[in-house]
């Protein structure tokens, strides 16, 4: 049986998120991740802004950062910049992301620096009131759109991919297996890796929108995935309101620390 324990602040438990979400199953698959890629505690410096995701470096004994609203990534990068042979890892939500951390998200990517984010994208602001968020799907209830939400939502991932990052991929809480691969994937590329877990909030999201069980949550989630193998053979009708899970992309780009580096070696003569 995998040890957990020995990642955790275990004196910091029991924690505060809601029964049935899906958080917790993130911070596990991402614990398997760091041991099979056999990382030190000391190595892995964890940053996060403000939200029920954000939480997750309170229980980790790593470097860990609680950072403000939105600005996950701009002390991230720092971080990098700072120390670059740590692996940087932030976890964020669609709200804290994409909202008002939405100008770092895609200037993280733009850069392509070293830093592996992991979007935890449950629909909605979960921690702060059930606010429609920028990717709350067209027609879901928020408590800010009691009667639907009318704003087209983002794709975050598509959003990365054509901000320059080097590796996007989408998973759910329900795909355990796939999430963890993917999380050893994108701590192992070099460059802006995203990628986006869908995952349940049943107490601000699934209440409002008819899902009203973790269990119809996880059941929407398998679904509602079509993995990439299988969506390249399916017709714009048929992927209608699905999404797709995998690697979604995969380049090699010039790292943004590294590119640094070289300027500074060329600013001072050294090369």
């Amino acid at each position: 049986m995998f040890n957990y324990e020995k990642y955790l602040r275990v004196k910091k438990f029991p924690h505060i998120w809601c029964a049935g979400c899906g958080d917790g199953t993130i911070l596990k698959s991402l614990l398997r991740a760091v041991d099979h890629l056999n990382l030190s505690k000391d190595e892995v410096v964890l940053v996060s802004g403000i939200g029920c995701s954000s939480r997750t470096p309170g229980y980790v004994d790593f470097n860990t950062l609680h950072t403000t609203h939105g600005r996950a990534l701009a002390f991230a990068t720092g971080v990098k910049h700072a120390k670059p042979d740590l692996h940087v890892i932030v976890v964020s939500g669609d709200g804290d992301a994409t909202a008002i951390g939405g100008n770092h998200f895609i200037h993280a990517a733009r850069r392509n620096i070293d830093i592996t984010m992991i979007l935890f994208n449950n629909f909605i602001y979960g921690m702060t009131g059930g606010q429609a968020s920028p990717t709350t799907p067209l027609g879901a209830m928020a408590s800010t759109a009691p009667y639907g939400s009318i704003e087209p939502n983002f794709n975050v991932s598509e959003l990365a991919k054509s901000a320059g990052a080097s590796f996007v991929a989408r998973t759910t809480a329900f795909h355990t297996g796939q999430m963890e691969n993917l999380f050893i994937k994108a701590i192992s590329k070099k460059g802006f890796s995203l990628v986006e877990v869908i995952v349940q909030c049943p107490t601000a999201y699934g209440r409002r929108n008819k899902l009203r069980s973790p269990v119809d949550m996880l059941k929407w989630q398998k679904d509602h995935a079509v993995p990439v193998s299988a969506a390249a053979k399916m017709t714009p009708e048929q992927l209608e309101g699905k999404f797709t899970t995998g690697v979604l992309w995969d380049i090699d780009r010039p790292e943004y620390t590294d590119q640094y580096r070289r300027l500074i070696e060329k600013a001072s003569g050294q090369c």
